[in-house]
């Protein structure tokens, strides 16, 4: 099993000023391992088909990650922002299923 050690980002929102919202990454360092690889090719209407990564990350978690599970976004894995697409929790670890490329844009 591979371990990992790498960056995820938080999508923190903080009201600005009265009415007013922004959007706010915070990224934090967490230790864990690769449960499971693998990648996949998915069509699109462009020219370049779009890479889509399965690959399982078990982190330990800590009080941050814990209370902040809805804002998790991306993991920095490979050189690569990758798209958290959902979060089990299997205390005291959290395990991280990643899809396709995190856009900042989105």
């Amino acid at each position: 099993m591979a371990k990992f050690y790498g960056k995820i980002g938080f999508d923190i929102t903080t009201e600005t000023r009265p009415g007013v919202w922004s959007s706010n990454i915070t990224e934090r360092t967490y230790r864990g391992d690769v449960i499971r690889a693998g990648y996949s090719w998915q069509n699109a209407s462009k020219l370049n088909d779009d890479l889509n990564i399965t690959n399982q990350i078990s982190i330990i978690a800590d009080t941050f990650a814990n209370q902040n599970l809805g804002y998790m976004k991306y993991v920095t894995f490979m050189g690569c922002k990758w798209k958290i697409q959902s979060v089990t929790v299997e205390y005291p670890r959290l395990m991280l299923t990643l899809g396709g490329v995190y856009n900042d844009g989105e």
